[in-house]
């Protein structure tokens, strides 16, 4: 298999050379696709010292530079240098590495701004003032995920002898990229393969969190790259098990351990005892995330767009009578729905996920064509429950035994569940945090927890009598009861206009709108067919699917620019972050996204607030949002290594210290006493 690696390889690299003389930009003497600049710490370095340099390098978007074990494919960078008399420079120290899986192939990659640290000296009897011209020529191997490009530089930097002072900006700078570099582990790990299979237990206190683990071996023999990882807890010891590499000599290995976004720890591991705890560690880790899974779903009923249905659904029950059977019938079609789309939106998350996609949780609502055909979709169900026309599968109880009745109850639940998932609230962001890390099996079971707990109410109602029997009776109440629950509905079809607009400008949410209108006027048409006995139903469905076509084709493509207001919060940036951070700056630091109903109601109730705007801009706080409305990978990268899979999520960066995760329900005051 490593042979047709390399093959496949060596062909991608003819093929970037071909494409390089092309375009100028490889080992040629254009552009390259990553830019490449030398740095030093310090312009000054002291005699008997040195001090840090760095090759900073800045791919194009699209494009990434290896790690120095690249997995199946790639190549790490190689540097040759020409040093003047007693200056050294040792190893290249590499940051911590992504994932990246391509046709089946591992890549340990670099797919934004990094940089590769070495540290340089001096020798201690170089005069003062004497000049210290560095030369690097370097090679590097810049990639898409179809062609490959070999790339090189002449890379200069000239040094004079001094003191050793170190500029601010540039301690700033190299501090930043120092955070993104593997610390040692001060013991060492143990491991031990066994029919096929490597089980390694890494030393790592309970105490301390670790998020989006993964292991990226420093040499060949140990791990197979592209197999999946599993990671559990035992006590204060992770443990790691995946697919043994072929050929493994044995002995002491190496590997750096990634416990966070960029960040993580290197590892030295010794063939020996494997502890046989990993089971019970990973089934509690399977447990809390099912329960709060469960929990957070619970929750999720009392969402605009969710609550009206489950109004309905107990009037439903209300007319049913005391016929058991069909009421439990009811709810079980009802709780398929849920469950099965639940499992659909997990299981396809995960796909994606696998194949090399930087997504999260909600990923369905940062496309501008599922909130479109949703706002259709909720505006057809408020009209409904207005009285407008209607529909057997939606209506107030008819049909509840029939064929049709069980259709309607699937469905309706399978609409609850595609509308109420996106927001991650109490309980859920860890549960949905921790699917993503979990065995297939296992993480599907956490999304099926998720859908078991949305349904909880409506099978409490329909499997226990006491409940039900507390139901009002039915009457003309009811017909009432269902025009007021238009009401939340109605305010849901608005919410996505706007959130139309959001992802697509002010031409998009009108589009919106002016389907929305077209659907009414449909609709309307179709009542008055319906209270004249005559038939209508799928002319007006065709025509409703025309409308929904012709609006996603005339949406815009692009985003609208991003408005910026540099006085209150400043985007999300990795490296703006690092940098706040090496300069001891308190920053605040939120993400959040347009369908997030908890993280806007944060934000109007705590954040917006004039009492926290005054109490952080008199502490110097900088607020930095991560807006996660349209999908954004380095956002869902962030997201995973705090442990989380959607928004909301607010951290707070106390000066010199590590990040503090707040609860997802904020207040003015929670916010206030931070920087008291």
């Amino acid at each position: 298999m490593r042979i047709f690696q390399v093959i496949l390889m060596t062909l991608a690299m003819l093929t970037g050379l071909s494409t390089a003389h092309a375009q100028g930009g490889a080992f040629g003497g254009g552009p390259a696709h990553i830019a490449a600049q030398l740095e030093a710490e310090s312009g000054v370095p002291k005699p008997g010292g040195g001090t840090t340099i760095a090759f900073a390098m800045t791919p194009e978007k699209g494009w990434h530079g290896y790690w120095l074990n690249p997995g199946d494919a790639g190549l790490g960078m190689t540097v040759q240098w020409t040093l003047p008399k007693g200056v050294t420079v040792g190893v290249l120290r590499y940051p911590v590495p992504e994932t990246l899986l391509i046709s089946g192939l591992m890549n340990h990659v670099y797919e934004g701004p990094y940089a590769v640290l070495a540290d340089l000296k001096v020798a201690a009897d170089v005069p003062a003032g004497t000049h210290l011209p560095i030369r690097a020529k370097a090679n590097w191997l810049a990639c898409t995920d179809k062609v490959c490009v070999p790339e090189s530089g002449e890379l200069t930097l000239d040094l004079v002898a001094g003191d050793g002072s170190v500029p601010a900006a540039a301690q700033a700078r190299f501090d930043a990229w120092r955070t993104h570099l593997p610390r040692p582990l001060g013991s060492e790990a143990t491991y031990a393969t066994e029919g096929g299979r490597l089980r390694l237990s890494v030393p790592f206190p309970a105490s301390a969190q670790a998020s989006d683990i993964h292991l990226f071996p420093l040499a060949e023999g140990l791990a197979r790259y592209a197999a999946p990882q599993t990671v559990s807890r035992d006590g204060d010891r992770l443990l790691i098990e995946t697919d043994a590499a072929q050929g493994g000599k044995g002995g002491a290995v190496q590997a750096v351990l990634r416990t966070g976004d960029h960040v993580g720890f290197l590892v030295t591991a010794r063939p020996g005892p494997v502890a046989g705890g990993s089971s019970a560690g990973q089934w509690s880790a399977i447990l809390a995330a099912l329960g709060g899974a469960l929990l957070g779903g619970l929750l999720l009923n009392i969402m605009p767009c969710v609550f009206p249905i489950l109004g309905l659904k107990a009037m439903k029950l209300a007319k049913a009578g005391g016929d058991e059977r069909i009421v439990r019938r009811e709810a079980l079609a009802y709780a398929a729905g849920i469950i099965l789309t639940c499992l659909a939106l997990g299981g396809l998350l995960l796909a994606l996920r696998a194949a090399g996609g930087a997504f999260g949780w909600a990923f369905q609502l940062q496309d501008p064509r599922i909130i479109l055909a949703l706002l259709l979709l909720v505006t057809a169900i408020a009209f409904n429950l207005a009285g407008l026309f209607d529909l057997s599968a939606y209506g107030g109880g008819e049909g509840l035994a029939g064929k049709g009745g069980l259709s309607g109850a699937f469905w309706t639940g399978a609409l609850v569940a595609f509308v109420a998932t996106p927001c991650t609230g109490p309980f859920m962001a860890a549960a949905m945090g921790a699917a993503l890390l979990l065995p297939l099996a296992a993480a599907l079971t956490v999304f099926a927890g998720l859908g078991l707990g949305l349904a909880l109410p409506f099978l409490l109602l329909a499997y226990i009598p006491a409940l039900r029997r507390r139901l009002p009776r039915p009457g003309a109440w009811m017909g009432r009861f269902q025009k007021i629950l238009a009401i939340p509905m109605f305010l849901t079809a608005l919410g996505l206009a706007w959130l139309l607009g959001q992802q697509r400008g002010v031409s998009g949410m009108t589009i919106g709108l002016g389907a929305a209108l077209i659907l009414a006027l449909l609709l309307w048409w179709l009542g008055g067919r319906q209270r004249a006995g005559r038939p209508g139903g799928w002319i007006a469905l065709i025509a409703a699917l025309a409308v929904l076509g012709g609006a996603v084709s005339a949406l815009p493509t692009s985003a609208p620019a991003a408005s910026e207001n540099a006085a209150e919060a400043v985007h999300f940036d990795v490296a703006k972050l690092a940098s706040l951070r090496a300069a001891n700056k308190p920053v605040f630091l939120y993400f959040t996204a347009d369908w997030c109903l908890t993280c806007k109601a944060n934000e109007a109730a705590a954040i917006d607030r004039a009492e926290t705007r005054d109490a952080f801009r008199k502490a110097g706080v900088t607020v930095m949002v991560g807006d996660w409305t349209n999908a954004d990978p380095a956002i869902t990268r962030f997201l995973e290594g705090q442990g989380r899979s959607g928004v909301p999520l607010y951290l707070w960066y106390a000066p010199g210290k590590d990040a503090q995760t707040l609860p997802q329900l904020l207040t003015p005051a929670t916010l206030t006493a931070l920087v008291r």
